[in-house]
């Protein structure tokens, strides 16, 4: 999975989260069960993990984390760059842009990259 479609599935889950930490503020009581989509962007950028029947506990974890790092270096990438703009955005004291508008604009540009480059150059 290259970085953009990182960068999409983790604007997917602070969409999410977002949507989550809103339901809980309007009732505080209420059971949130956590959506399926959350668990869906999760499990689209981190591989499936094949474990030898024969291996090791300690292989079986080498496995594991051999697989997995280099997709949730990616994912860190990804939420360190989306905070950085979020981050810019409020620094800059644009009180008037939406966290929720921000992450959409940000998801339409990593959806269209080639046409963003296109347009740079004219």
């Amino acid at each position: 999975m290259d970085q953009n479609e990182v960068v999409l599935r983790a604007i997917g889950i602070l969409t999410e989260a977002q949507n989550m930490f809103a339901a809980l503020n309007e009732d505080p009581d209420a059971d949130y069960e956590l959506s399926p989509a959350f668990a869906t962007l999760i499990n689209e950028v981190l591989p499936t993990v094949l474990v030898p029947e024969d291996a090791s506990p300690r292989e079986a974890a080498e496995t594991a984390a051999q697989a997995v790092a280099a997709s949730a270096l990616q994912l860190v990438h990804a939420f360190a760059f989306l905070f950085s703009e979020l981050a810019d955005v409020h620094d800059a004291g644009h009180s008037e842009i939406k966290s929720a508008d921000l992450l959409q604009d940000l998801a339409l540009r990593f959806s269209h990259p080639q046409q963003d480059e296109d347009e740079d150059e004219d």
